[in-house]
């Protein structure tokens, strides 16, 4: 076993298209981001490398930042030197790497620093329009229905004054705890015909902004009042929440440490 004061450990920075993975976690049966990056960085540093990522995005689900580290031994060597050069190994990754995963930056940090357990919060962004744009269709959900953002908005605040956000968690998912810190949450319109839900927080469940954003949207329909959003949130049932949306118009957009 390796001893960990003679491992160094990186973070990359990264974003990718989530359109054809099967998320970013490796799967049994189908492609992942996680699995591409493994093996990109395996075969440039000769190494079998583990990558650990700052969360899991579903299928389909879009980053425009994600966050990994991965350790390497000290006496690792990338292009004969052991010195590793992250600008070349950035550069060298991107050459690599499908079209659709681009790196932004490789740089060494201090061991105890974590690409999951150290980020501070996390921003989601989920796309809409309602009108048909063939230009939008693969990044943002395109609605017909008419929606009341303002009261969208009202609701959006109500998340904040809670933590247990079980409502909004996939049925069977495996988590210890279903408590979130919101510490934004509210609709932004960029045209007439176009807006984005942006919420941040320290963690979030597993399907828990599409399941949010489908409950919301309830709400700017008038099939929920505000009374009935609170209901849905502290009866903790995720049968009471809306539907979850789909992953194409989702975006993990920031990770601060």
């Amino acid at each position: 076993m390796m001893q960990e004061d003679s491992l160094k450990r990186y973070f990359i920075t990264l974003s990718y298209d989530g359109t054809r993975y099967h998320g970013w976690q490796i799967q049994p049966n189908g492609e992942s981001v996680q699995e591409r990056l493994q093996g990109a960085l395996s075969t440039l540093l000769r190494e079998d490398i583990t990558v650990t990522g700052a969360g899991r995005t579903d299928a389909g689900v879009h980053a425009r930042m994600m966050v990994a580290h991965f350790d390497l031994p000290s006496n690792c060597k990338f292009e004969g030197t052991e010195d590793i050069n992250c600008q070349q190994l950035a550069y060298k990754l991107n050459k690599l790497l499908p079209y659709d995963i681009a790196i932004q930056k490789v740089e060494q940090v201090s061991s105890d620093l974590h690409a999951r357990f150290s980020a501070t919060s996390r921003t989601y962004h989920y796309y809409i329009h309602t009108v048909k744009d063939p230009f939008r269709r693969a990044y943002s959900c395109e609605l017909h229905y008419p929606l009341d953002f303002d009261k969208m908005n009202e609701a959006a605040k109500v998340l904040m004054e809670y933590e247990d956000f079980g409502a909004f968690c996939k049925s069977g998912a495996d988590v210890k705890t279903t408590l979130c810190q919101v510490t934004e949450a509210r609709w932004i319109q960029t045209s007439p015909e176009s807006w984005y839900f942006v919420i941040t927080a320290n963690r979030f469940l597993r399907n828990m902004v599409r399941a949010v954003v489908g409950t919301l949207i309830e709400v700017g329909r008038g099939r929920l009042t505000l009374d009935g959003f609170r209901q849905v949130i502290e009866g903790k049932q995720r049968t009471e929440a809306g539907e979850s949306m789909p992953g194409h118009a989702l975006f993990l957009e920031d990770i601060k440490y």
